[in-house]
């Protein structure tokens, strides 16, 4: 059965060189940031998270977790790390 999902065919083993590896500049750096530490998120597609907390990363899944208390209090962000193309640690 597939890791990823409930199939049981049609699927290739991912390789070192798949998406699924949380290998980029941005996955490296939040897998060492200390958990609570404020940063600015900037996306790949030019929107930027301001002031959000960092959670915890995810490896298997390249999911990044972020706590928004200042725009939307309360609310929690989940954002895939290869989608990062800079973080500012403040």
């Amino acid at each position: 059965m597939c890791e990823y999902c409930d199939s049981n065919e049609g699927h290739q083993k991912r390789t070192s060189s798949s998406r699924s590896r949380c290998d980029k500049c941005a996955c490296n750096i939040l897998n060492r940031l200390e958990r609570g530490t404020e940063v600015d998120v900037f996306l790949s597609g030019g929107k930027v998270l301001e002031d959000v907390i960092f959670l915890r990363i995810n490896n298997r899944t390249c999911c990044a977790t972020f706590k928004d208390e200042e725009k939307e209090p309360g609310t929690t962000l989940f954002v895939d790390c290869r989608d990062i193309v800079a973080l500012r640690i403040e």
